[in-house]
């Protein structure tokens, strides 16, 4: 058993943000991740202050359908690594979109239980990602560790990501970012250990 998924598990069940590392698709990136019902605008501050990636909502196929998303490029050829569907905004209380409430209030406008596509606007400040639906014994990145990571914790199954960029802007590591780690007491999930622990669960 994995004591570092199981700090990451009980983080993401008490609405905290986390870390993603191991992402085999995308070359080692690593991600900050919180569970999007727990999402705050000092959620999205602090992604876009510290990750500095693009903030991304990573949903499932059910909920992707539900919105009336597919992905833009559905083919493997011209993947980018993020399975992306058209950005999106709430479609009502909303000023600009990109503001940290407004982004926050898009997450939660587009995981409400009953949310169809007249609920959202494209093109928006909200870039939804969606997941294969065998999650990361499907496809082993950070969109699918992150709900698998959610569902796990009892936290629904959407989340938000961000991947961190250095301060030099080139793509971190996790030894890039230990005083971020160690100044937020951030928990780190890697991805192999929640292959192992679904797999142990299938077997």
């Amino acid at each position: 058993m994995s004591a570092a998924l199981d700090t990451a598990l009980a983080a993401v069940a008490a609405g905290r943000m986390v870390v993603i590392a191991g992402d085999r698709l995308r070359g080692g990136d690593i991600d900050l991740m919180i569970a999007a019902r727990h999402v705050t605008p000092h959620a999205i501050n602090f992604m876009a202050t510290h990750g500095r990636g693009l903030i991304c909502l990573a949903v499932t196929p059910q909920r992707a359908e539900q919105l009336g998303l597919s992905l833009v490029n559905p083919g493997t050829a011209r993947q980018t690594g993020r399975p992306f569907a058209r950005s999106i905004e709430a479609a009502h209380g909303v000023s600009t979109g990109i503001s940290a409430a407004d982004r926050a209030h898009t997450v939660q406008v587009a995981i409400a239980e009953g949310a169809s596509s007249a609920d959202i606007h494209s093109p928006g400040h909200v870039f939804p990602l969606i997941a294969q639906a065998g999650g990361v014994l499907a496809r082993p990145a950070a969109c699918e560790a992150s709900i698998d990571l959610a569902r796990l914790a009892g936290a629904g199954d959407a989340a938000v990501i961000c991947s961190i960029m250095r301060d030099d802007g080139e793509m971190a590591r996790i030894d890039d970012i230990g005083d971020l780690i160690a100044g937020h007491d951030l928990a780190v999930a890697e991805i192999g250990d929640l292959i192992a622990r679904l797999e142990r669960a299938e077997a």
